[in-house]
Order: C-alpha cells, then structure tokens, then sequence
C-alpha cells in the first residue's frame, strides 16, 4: 500500500493514487497528530490534546478509538494499536511535512556550497505547501505549536530561497515576491533587507533607502525596537555605495573531466516557442479581441478556444498569443498534445518544465511534486503558455495560473466546463464576406467576381470550415485553369468530397479524425452513434431505434449524445439532433464495410514508346 499524506495545507489522504476522505474534523485531527509523530508511538492522552482545544470530555478515549477503528479501515496495518497508545507507520516520501523538511535540508546544504544549485531544491520544498498548515482543523489544540513552528520553516526557507536567487542574479524577478512576503509578514527583518538590496541592484538606490524608512517605521510601531544591526549596517552600506553590495556573477567552477551542465533557471534561458502567425488570417476580429482581453484579466488568466474540427482554433490562439507576447517577457511556451487522450497532466507538466529550463533528469516522477515546482518556476512571472490539441480538462488543469503573472491558452474541440473561472471564446462556421475574402486570399480576387454565384456555393459547401476553404482556394490556386463552377461541380457530387478537401498537408478528413477518435475512445457508444446519425439522419423515431439498436437506455444515449455535441460533432437544436455537413461525410465513411481485398495480379511493364 502507497500512502501520501498532506499536512500542508487542508488534510489530504491518498491510498495508492486515490484520494480517500478522512471524514470530520476531529478525525482528520486524529489522522494529523498521528502523521506529525509518524513511527513513533503517540498516547491516547495525548493524542486528545491535539484533537481538543480544551479539556477533553469523558468519552474522549472511546472517541478516539472509534476514530482510529475507521481509519484503519483505509490505512490497514499502517496504523497499529499499542496499550493506550497508537502508532502510524509511514515510509519516506508519504508525508509532505518530512519531505518539505528533506528538501530544505538539502537545500541548505546545495547553498553552502553553490548557492545557484539551491534554487531548484528550495523551490520544490516550497512547492510542497498548498496553504496554512493544518488547514480546516480545530484550533487551540496541542498541534498548534507544530503548525506555528511549520510556518516559521517555510518563511525561513522562502527567504533562503530569496538568498540564493539574489547570488544567482536574479534580483528584478524578486521584487514582487518579496514585496508579497513582506505585506503578509512585515516583522521579517531578513526580508526587508533583501528587498532593499533586490531595488539597490536593480539601480533603484532611492526606493532601496525608502524601504529602510519604511522597515524602521514598522519594527517600532508594531515591536518598539529598532532594526537589527544586520539592517542597519546595510543601510549604511547603501549610503556609501559599497562596492561589495553589487552583483558579482557567480564564477564558474574549475573544469573538471566531465563537468555537469548547469541547469538555467526561467529567465536564463527564456522559451519562445510560438509557432509563426498565419500570414493569411480573413475575420475573427472579435474572437482575438476577447482571447486577448482574457489574457490580461485577474487570475486566472486563462482562455479555452474551442470549436470545430477545422474552425480555425489553433491559428487564432497563435495570432492572439503573437499579439500579447511583448507582455509576457518570461517567454512563450507552446505544446501540441495532438488530440491525445491518453496524454497525462503529469507528461504534459514535464513537457512544460523542460521548456521552462528543467533538465529531463531532474524533472520530478510524482504529478503533484510537478505540479508544485511548475507553480513555483512561474509564480509572478509573465510567461505565456499555449497548449493545443487538448481533449481533456484535467491535461491543463495544473497549468491554470495560480497568481497574477502568467497566463494560458487553451485550445480544443470540447468545451472544458469543468475548468473553473476561465473564459470560453468559440468559433463558429464562417461565412458570408469572411469566407469569400479566404477564398480570394488564396484563389485570387479575380476568380471569384468572374463567377459570383459559383463562389458562394462553394462557400456553402465547405461548411464554413476554415480547413476547407483554405484548402478549396489552395486548389484553385493550384490549378489556374479551373474555372469556381468546376470544383464547386467536383464537391457537389459529395461521395469524394473529402478526397477533394486535401491539398498537400492539409486534410479535412484528417482534422475530423483527430476529433472522432478522441471522443471514441472516451465513449464507444458516442462513436458507433455518430455512424448512426450519418446513415439514418431521417428516422422517423431515430433515437428509440438508436437506442433499441445498440443495446442502450434512452438515458444513456442522451450522455453520449451530449458528448458529441461537447465536442463540436453534433448541433443541438429545438431538441433535434444534426450533424454537420463535413462530420456527416466523415461519419458515413466510417459506417461502410470494409472494402473487399482483391488479390494483386503480376502486371508486364512496357517501357515507352521512342520518340
């Protein structure tokens, strides 16, 4: 059995990967002093002390035994029952309190020797709280004083943290930070001083003295002392200039036989990803307004683009994010998931990190340490992410901006709705002016006023799909010759239509398949239905028959109904289903039997006739 307890922060119990629910504040209480004296034996006596913030009633032992009786219900022989006292037994790496505590250890001593190699560690035993320690629990119990001494560790390692950055130079990212510490904890007088050294090495010697006032002023109104004589003896430096005050880049260390490369922290080496902006970009003025608008909003700043396969999605994300990248100077990471389902939030998160600096073998194993050193790397920091091809909400969600600084760019052919505060930009079919000026982009102007009609007819049947019209002028592109009506001909017959919307690299068929698999592979009686709808669109009774022949309730084929419309394969309207004309295509071709195989025949070659 794989425990993980969280301590920092709400509890939190996980048995083998599953969250479990520890039940109600006293229980979580007895859960929390077991953890803090993990494999040590804890009395009934004073386990009541951490469950109760004042004398404990007469039914508190039965109480706790109770407890302990549920909880070794999911713990097992983890946790084991001793004359009047119980013990919790619990492997290295099952408690986020020991491995905060490891981390700030190593931490220490990665700064004594390096400070710049510390950065990674201290950030990751930062990483390891998710809010006060304790969260929800009772208070005025014996677990107090661990709470307040587990604060106090982690003030004392961010400001660790603070130290090994400003070695490492990196002063300017650290303004926000420190100024966010020190208004929640404005005694921390080694706080003070790093911010005041931060402004001083950013050049800004003025606002550095302002924060020596202002430091003074607090520590004498809250505490009637003076500063330290730490504080004071900088402030005097910053007076006199000293030279010893500057940034002095750490020196590199003496080559050895096979130096290990250093790992670049975010700034160091700064992502730019984007992919480039479509030249050829017709309408959607609205949409990228509002993607943009999203961006810059209060946290999160977050977007999910959606629509249809072909809709335009991905070129209206990069366009967008191309217009905003001079606000993100951290950098612009973009990932492609392809329309994996099976792609994990935790590959997803290791992708990002590697993007961010991380080196593939430091990257963490565990999600969630993943997850924590992604917010730390990122925190306050204008970084853009764009992540395309997403087919389900739990993919990004780690990456939602937990803090004002970075932002994210969701792209996806489903609506996400279970990602919570984020806006929602869709796209719909194009049509009218917009779709005939992307076919003029490409076509020529020229060809499409020779034949008005013929072009919107052949508008109407791409669908307003922006894959199709793109590829639809890339073929009248391509062969000058060919009058609109032709090709508006060729489509119309509809049996090859498909075959028609590919040029080059670009398919529609494609594009849905990528759509279709995803939801098949979440839903198999979404797919098999989706076949259903394209062979049998005028059923007089099509869901009862659709139900009675895939062996389904009615109940059971709205879900999956629904989950076609989530995924932009099916319109819902007046309580009547459809498919869009492209999906149907797509669907109809999908619901024929596989084509017989004919046996290969041996063919005599002729070469060519001389000229």
């Amino acid at each position: 059995m794989k425990l993980q307890i969280r301590l920092l922060g709400t509890v939190e119990l996980c048995v083998d990967g599953k969250s479990v629910t520890p039940g109600a504040a006293k229980r979580r209480a007895v859960l929390a002093g077991l953890a803090v004296e993990a494999n040590h034996v804890v009395s009934l006596h004073r386990l009541a002390e951490m469950v109760w913030p004042e004398a404990p009633p007469a039914s508190a032992v039965a109480n706790l035994r109770t407890h302990a009786a549920v909880l070794r219900r999911t713990l097992g022989d983890r946790l084991v029952a001793r004359p009047n006292a119980y013990e919790l037994r619990l492997a290295p790496g099952e408690l986020d309190v020991a491995e905060f505590q490891r981390l700030a250890g190593e931490g220490r001593a990665l700064a004594a020797v390096e400070p710049a190699d510390a950065i990674a560690t201290f950030s990751a035993a930062l990483a390891c709280w998710r809010g006060p320690a304790g969260d929800g629990l009772p208070r005025g119990t014996a677990l107090d004083n661990r709470w307040t001494t587990l604060e106090e560790q982690r003030l004392q390692v961010f400001e660790e943290l603070a130290e090994a950055r400003l070695a490492a130079g990196q002063h300017g990212h650290l303004l926000p930070e420190l100024r966010e510490h020190l208004a929640a904890h404005p005694l921390r007088e080694r706080g003070w001083g790093q911010l005041m050294l931060s402004l001083y090495r950013c050049g800004d010697v003025p606002a550095a003295l302002t924060v020596f006032r202002h430091a003074r002023a607090t520590l004498h109104e809250q505490l009637g002392i003076e500063p330290g004589d730490e504080l004071v003896g900088l402030h005097r430096a910053m007076l006199d200039r000293a030279p010893e005050l500057a940034h002095v880049p750490l020196a590199a260390p003496a080559a050895m036989a096979s130096p290990a490369p250093a790992r670049p922290a975010l700034g160091w080496a700064v992502p730019r990803e984007l992919p480039a902006t479509p030249a050829t970009f017709v309408g959607r003025t609205r949409e990228t307004a509002d993607v943009v608008a999203a961006l810059n909003a209060a946290t999160p700043a977050a977007v999910v683009v959606g629509g249809a396969a072909g809709s335009g999605k991905t070129a209206l994300a990069v366009r967008a994010a191309h217009t905003v990248a001079g606000d993100f100077p951290d950098g612009q990471v973009f990932v492609d998931l392809g329309y994996d389902t099976a792609m994990t939030p935790g590959e997803v998160l290791a992708r990002v990190l590697r993007a961010l600096g991380v080196a593939p073998a430091d990257v963490p194993a565990n999600t969630d340490e993943r997850a924590g050193w992604f917010r730390s790397l990122v925190a306050r920091r204008r970084l853009l992410l764009v992540v395309d091809g997403v087919t389900r909400a739990a993919q990004v969600r780690p990456l939602l901006p937990a803090a004002p600084g970075p932002a994210l760019i969701v792209v996806g052919q489903r609506h996400l709705s279970s990602l919570d505060g984020v806006r929602r930009v869709t796209l719909h079919p194009l049509d009218g002016v917009p779709a005939r000026d992307l076919l003029a982009a490409f076509a020529g102007p020229e060809r499409l006023v020779a034949d008005p009609a013929a072009t919107v007819e052949l508008a109407r049947l791409c669908a307003g799909s922006v894959l199709a019209l793109r590829i639809a002028g890339s073929r009248l592109a391509g062969y000058p010759a060919m009058p609109v009506a032709g090709l508006v001909t060729q489509l119309r017959d509809g049996s090859d239509r498909l075959d028609l919307l590919a040029y080059e690299d670009l398919s529609v068929r494609a594009s849905l398949a990528a759509g279709v698999a995803a939801v098949r592979s979440d839903d198999e009686v979404a797919g098999r239905l989706l076949e259903l709808l394209a062979t049998q669109p005028d059923h007089p009774a099509l869901l009862d028959w659709a139900a009675a022949h895939l062996g389904v309730s009615i109940q059971r084929l709205h879900r999956a109904l629904e989950g076609l419309v989530d995924a932009y394969l099916v319109h819902r309207a007046a309580g009547r289903y459809t498919l869009p004309a492209l999906v149907r295509d797509y669907a109809a071709e999908l619901a024929l039997p596989p084509a017989p195989t004919r046996p290969l025949t041996k063919r005599r070659v002729h070469p060519p006739a001389a000229a």
